[in-house]
């Protein structure tokens, strides 16, 4: 039934509008994972902008953003209300009024934190959010490098997927020529079992390339938070930069060691606090008394200060534990460090040695299967040769290029654990979400 937008009510004109919305947007994404396929750029993008473990991290840098403006705030005041010495006792017993001393008052205290404890709790609260950041950053190097695999892997399947059906293909083609030869009485019931067996082979490679292109797709939607059908684009040119940034190079731009700053930070930041609590905070108050109507008011003004009677035992164990913690955290930089050199040395080493091999098969290896088709054409057509050597040159050909296939998504994989664990442009980042935050 057709209803007019102006007789709605604007609440429900609302709804019915953002479910519109959302329905534009499940049939366009649809469309877009099932014709257009997905980019590379695309998937790392979607994969930034929905994953909901980043929008966690945005939470939690919001939420320390909070706290950095009342760590600097003086305690709230203390209202204090009360009546004394009233008697129980006698003809005045239970009465306000009466008695001299019975006394209504009324007063207000306030703790006094010094302007320094202030400051040094405020900037601890500020290091807290750039540990918030540099964990944010982590998350976000994270599902960018696992989306850059995801992807990775579904563009070598999807490819693998392709020389597998053309190898079923080839050797249904086979198994046809072969009980042709065989009607014809050149060939033997063992070739034609042989090629029944080798195709029967090439079909659970194929089913086997099919569930590993299915299981391909489904974790690549699984970090863009949407179905993909199809992958489209090239594969990014594998090279990185990664190996030749120096350790302050790295100490700016991997995530890891970002923390592990952050960390040694917080660290010193509790220690100042830890060490300007050695001075107490003083209380001061004011406090109005009221009596009866035959008696005069008071006030009175008094001052609490806190004695520090045991500081060794206390305060001063305090600063050593915020100041052993210190230590701590920049130890553990050091051995973050040595692992994150460690792991860009091995994986760049990995790379190189697999652009080897690739190299190596394709100059080699797949040449040689190229020129065996092309002497078993020769060989058939002169005569010499048969049909079923030519399908199983073919057949080499086809199993080479899934060889060299399934190295290149080897080495991508490596590229992409070695590219995407450091993010560009950290600093740029922290201080835009930092503004956005505030």
């Amino acid at each position: 039934m057709f209803v007019s937008i102006r007789a709605l009510a604007p609440q429900r004109v609302l709804v019915r509008a953002r479910a519109l919305c959302a329905l534009l947007a499940i049939a366009s994404a649809s469309a877009y994972g099932q014709e257009a396929g997905l980019t590379f750029e695309e998937a790392l993008y979607e994969a930034t902008n929905r994953s909901a473990a980043i929008q966690a991290s945005e939470s939690s840098v919001l939420a320390s953003s909070n706290a950095v403006v009342s760590a600097g705030e003086l305690p709230d005041p203390v209202l204090k209300l009360g009546i004394d010495s009233v008697p129980i006792e006698g003809p005045m017993r239970y009465s306000l009024n009466e008695d001299s001393m019975t006394m209504r008052r009324i007063g207000i205290e306030q703790e006094w934190v010094p302007a320094d404890k202030r400051e040094r709790r405020t900037h601890l609260a500020n290091q807290q959010v750039g540990r918030e950041q540099a964990d944010l950053l982590l998350q976000s190097a994270n599902t960018r490098q696992q989306a850059a695999i995801a992807w990775l892997n579904a563009a070598y399947a999807q490819r693998a997927l392709g020389l597998s059906k053309a190898l079923t293909t080839q050797m249904t083609d086979e198994l046809a020529a072969t009980r042709a030869s065989y009607r014809g009485v050149r060939a033997t019931a063992d070739d034609v079992t042989q090629a029944q067996m080798l195709s029967s082979q090439a079909r659970d490679r194929l089913l086997r390339a099919q569930q590993e292109h299915r299981s391909a797709l489904i974790s690549l939607s699984r970090w863009v938070a949407s179905p993909v059908a199809r992958i489209a684009g090239e594969i990014p040119p594998l090279q990185s930069h990664v190996s030749s940034l120096t350790i302050q190079e790295l100490n700016r731009v991997q995530p890891e060691l970002l923390v592990a700053q952050r960390d040694i930070s917080i660290a010193d930041a509790a220690t100042a606090v830890a060490s300007s609590n050695r001075t107490p905070n003083w209380t001061w108050g004011v406090t109005y008394q009221n009596r009866g109507s035959q008696y005069q008011d008071m006030v009175s003004v008094g001052v609490s200060i806190p004695l520090p009677v045991d500081r060794a035992n206390r305060q001063d164990r305090d600063v050593a534990q915020r100041a052993a913690l210190g230590n701590k955290a920049r130890f553990m930089l050091h051995e973050s460090q040595r692992q994150v050199q460690a792991s860009i040395q091995n994986l760049s080493t990995s790379l190189a040695n697999g652009r080897e091999r690739v190299g190596n098969l394709n100059t080699t290896l797949l040449p040689a299967a190229q020129r065996q088709v092309g002497l078993a054409t020769a060989a058939y057509k002169a005569g010499t040769g048969s049909l079923a050597d030519v399908f199983k040159a073919k057949r080499g050909l086809l199993e080479a290029k899934l060889q060299i296939l399934e190295l290149e998504r080897d080495v991508a994989q490596i590229w992409a654990q070695l590219e995407y664990q450091v993010i560009a442009n950290s600093d740029e980042f922290m201080q835009r979400n930092s503004h956005a935050a505030n």
